[in-house]
């Protein structure tokens, strides 16, 4: 079965805490033992909704015995869940949404001061990044589209600034996977970080989207990479494990961030069709360069 990314984060809204603990170890032993080492200059984190089978325990315990730092795209409910393991949410998720977001003027009235209030908490939390989206087009122009976006991110950005968190619009395909969706071009991001103007509004480069959408991956990332905050993996085609049964080569991509200088996080976000947890510990290696 098919799972999509906006089928599995809206059957994980809403999800309650998870509050007990794994059998046989305190909450003491989770927090203080210590995870391998991590290596390259850039961090490793995964994307819980591709893990959607599983409590959020055992992917936390997993990712932290992996070698991972982080498990994201999670709502203020779950952080605690994964900080028990010693792990951080590098990308939380925000309170816009793929199809609906900062695009149209009528969603400024909730999602501004929502963005603002999850800016707080991923401070209050030791946070890094809040996600967000551009929203469908709907038959809405680029342009007008790009000017709504920055109306709106113009008001969430003074807080990200005073809190120290970046605020990162993904890139995503409208080609396959999110029909219609407005940010589905590295230029458009690019043009609306610079109509924003802050240091804590960045983009989310997800290189399975747009190597589906315009390919060209590891030109774009070194040319743009002061833009990019945040890398997402995936195979393509498929969005399945990220070795040679698909058409990238992410050891390379890896060595293009590293050159880069990025010092932020690069998460996994396949959707895994063999053993989960083998193909997870295969795809960080891969990308430790």
């Amino acid at each position: 079965m098919k799972i999509t990314r906006r089928a599995a984060l809206k059957a994980l809204a809403g999800t309650a805490v998870l509050a007990a603990l794994p059998r046989g170890r305190s909450a003491e032993a989770e927090a203080t033992a210590a995870a391998p080492a991590p290596t390259g200059s850039f961090r490793h984190s995964v994307c819980r909704w591709c893990y959607q089978k599983f409590p959020l325990e055992d992917l936390a315990r997993e990712a932290r015995r992996i070698g991972l730092e982080s498990v994201e795209l999670l709502d203020p409910g779950d952080w605690p869940v994964v900080q028990r393991h010693g792990l951080t949410c590098a990308m939380a998720n925000g309170v816009t949404r793929i199809p609906e977001g900062l695009n149209r003027l009528e969603h400024h009235a909730a999602m501004v001061p929502g963005m603002i209030d999850r800016i707080g908490a991923c401070a209050e939390a030791g946070l890094p990044n809040v996600i967000c989206f551009s929203g469908s087009r709907g038959g809405m122009d680029d342009e007008l589209g790009l000017a709504n976006c920055a109306v709106a991110l113009r008001q969430i950005v003074g807080e990200a600034e005073r809190r120290r968190v970046t605020v990162c619009m993904e890139l995503l395909n409208s080609k396959v996977d999110h029909k219609d969706y407005m940010c589905d071009h590295t230029a458009w991001g690019i043009e609306l970080v610079k109509r924003v103007g802050s240091e804590r509004f960045k983009l989310l480069y997800d290189i399975y989207h747009m190597q589906i959408m315009e390919g060209d991956v590891i030109r774009t990332i070194r040319e743009n990479h002061a833009v990019i905050a945040h890398y997402h993996t995936g195979g393509v085609p498929g969005r399945h494990e990220i070795d040679g049964t698909q058409e990238l080569n992410y050891a390379a991509i890896a060595r293009a961030i590293k050159e880069t200088g990025h010092r932020g996080f690069v998460a996994q976000e396949f959707i895994p069709a063999r053993d989960p947890f083998t193909s997870l510990a295969e795809a960080v290696a891969i990308c430790t360069v």
